[in-house]
C-alpha cells in the first residue's frame, strides 16, 4: 500500500467508518463508493483536509448501467494539485436519479452537473441553476440514456424519430426551474417567434 493510499483511506475510514466503500486503486486513481447522503460531506473532507487538498474537480459524469439496479451512477473525478493524487467517487442512484449538488464545494461543479442533468436526467438537489446546457429547453428525454432511441424522438424537426419519451422520464415542461431571472417553459401554442 502506497503512502497516498494509506493517507486517503485512513482519513476516510476515520471520518466515515464503513459508510464509504474503498473500491481499489487502478491506473493511478483511488476509487471509493459513497451513498448520496454522504457525498457532500466526503467531498468537503477531500477538499478541505490539509493532508488531502483535493482542490480540483476534474469532471462529473453520469452513467446509465441498465439493466443493473440501481440503474444510474454519478462519478466524480478529483485531483489534488499539491499532492498530485487522483480520486474517483462513485454514487449509485435509483430511478429517478437524484444526488446533492457539490456546487457549494467546487463552483466548477455547476456546468458538470448541468451536463449530467442534460444527458442523463440526474437531478442535482440544491443546484443554483439546473437547466439544459447542450440541448434546447423543449428537448424531450435524455440522449445518453440506454433507452433513448438512436434516431431520437419524433417531432416537427425529426419526422423519422420514435414516438414520445418513455413514461419513466420526467416531463421537462413541468419540472421545477430555479428562480433567479432564468427563463421559464413557454406553455403557449404560439411558435411564430
Amino acid at each position: 500500500m502506497s503512502v497516498e493510499t494509506s493517507v486517503i483511506s485512513t482519513l476516510i475510514a476515520e471520518h466515515f467508518g464503513e459508510a464509504i466503500e474503498e473500491l481499489g486503486f487502478s491506473h493511478g486513481v483511488h476509487a471509493y463508493a459513497a451513498p448520496p447522503d454522504r457525498l457532500v460531506e466526503l467531498c468537503r473532507l477531500l477538499k478541505e483536509h490539509p493532508a488531502l487538498r483535493f482542490d480540483f474537480l476534474s469532471d462529473i459524469c453520469g452513467v446509465d448501467l441498465y439493466p443493473e439496479t440501481p440503474r444510474y451512477e454519478a462519478v466524480y473525478h478529483l485531483y489534488s494539485l499539491p499532492n498530485k493524487w487522483r480520486v474517483r467517487i462513485k454514487c449509485r442512484l435509483a430511478d429517478p436519479p437524484q444526488v446533492p449538488s457539490v456546487t457549494g464545494v467546487w463552483r466548477t461543479a455547476n456546468w458538470h452537473e448541468r451536463e449530467a442533468w442534460d444527458m442523463y436526467g440526474i437531478k442535482f438537489e440544491g443546484h443554483p441553476d439546473l437547466r439544459r446546457i447542450y440541448m434546447w429547453e423543449g428537448f424531450e428525454g435524455f440522449p445518453q440514456r440506454k433507452d433513448f432511441p438512436l434516431r431520437g424522438y419524433k417531432d416537427e424537426l425529426n419526422p423519422f424519430g420514435a414516438e414520445g419519451p418513455p413514461p419513466h422520464q420526467p416531463d421537462l415542461a413541468t419540472r421545477d426551474i430555479p428562480s433567479g431571472g432564468r427563463s421559464t417553459p413557454d406553455t403557449s401554442d404560439d411558435r411564430s417567434h
